[in-house]
C-alpha cells in the first residue's frame, strides 16, 4: 500500500503541472499565441545555467575524489 501511494504521489507531481499549464503555446495563431514563425534566437539561452551546473559538478566530483583518496591513505 505504501508503494502504491508513493507511485501515485510521483505521478501527481509529474502530471499536474502539465495539465494546469495556463499559458498558451508560443507562436500558435490558433489560440492567440502570435502570428507564427520561429522565435528570434531559436529559444531560451542556456549558457549561464550550463556553466553553473558544470562548475558545481566539477566541484562535487573533486570533493568525492579527495574524500576517497583521504580514506585510502588513512
Amino acid at each position: 500500500m505504501k508503494k502504491a501511494i508513493q507511485i501515485l504521489a510521483i505521478a501527481i507531481v509529474i502530471l499536474v503541472p502539465a495539465i494546469l499549464s495556463a499559458q498558451p503555446m508560443p507562436f500558435d495563431p490558433g489560440i492567440g499565441g502570435g502570428t507564427g514563425g520561429n522565435p528570434v534566437g531559436g529559444g531560451a539561452p542556456i549558457g549561464g545555467g550550463l556553466l553553473i551546473m558544470l562548475s558545481l559538478a566539477i566541484g562535487y566530483g573533486s570533493k568525492k575524489i579527495y574524500e576517497i583518496r583521504k580514506k585510502v591513505l588513512d
